[in-house]
């Protein structure tokens, strides 16, 4: 539980800290960080992936470690598609569709919240349930505004 509170720590300084994580040295600097998270978020959720596919043995505390830090990295990328901060694998629809992208962002992250949920319980049919419902998630915000 030590790493989950250091992450959860972490989380709620970057929310408070927003303003001065929203400046980007340039557009590039804000594409290669939000592109590092997504890659971050998605080596874990491939690891709780994994084991929900019976590729990996279920370590209750591993998956509970990784579902940890989807979490608190899905509330990182956001301000990092603020105007002026178009390219690297992001459609255009992201900014002439904001409201849709940020909707579907919401429903992300409130997906991860309940995936995080499930994996702390470690109940492992809840865990598989949620990562279901995480994976269309993540899929459905792909399929609208990230480059093939």
């Amino acid at each position: 539980m030590k790493l989950q509170n250091i992450i959860l720590s972490t989380a709620a300084l970057l929310a408070t800290s927003g303003t001065a994580f929203a400046q980007f040295q340039n557009a590039e600097k804000a594409v290669e960080y939000r592109e590092s998270v997504f890659t971050v978020m998605g080596n874990h959720f491939g690891r709780i992936g994994a084991v929900v596919k019976g590729e990996a043995p279920y370590n209750k505390d591993d998956v509970a470690k990784n579902a940890a830090i989807v979490a608190m990295m899905s509330t990182l990328p956001w301000q990092a598609f603020g105007p002026g901060t178009e390219g690297g694998k992001a459609k255009p629809d992201v900014w002439s569709d904001n409201a849709k992208f940020k909707s579907a962002s919401e429903k992300m992250q409130l997906a991860v919240a309940e995936l995080n949920k499930a994996a702390q319980s470690g109940d492992l049919e809840n865990i598989k349930k949620t990562f279901g419902a995480t994976g269309q998630a993540c899929k459905a915000c792909h399929d609208d505004f990230r480059k093939k």
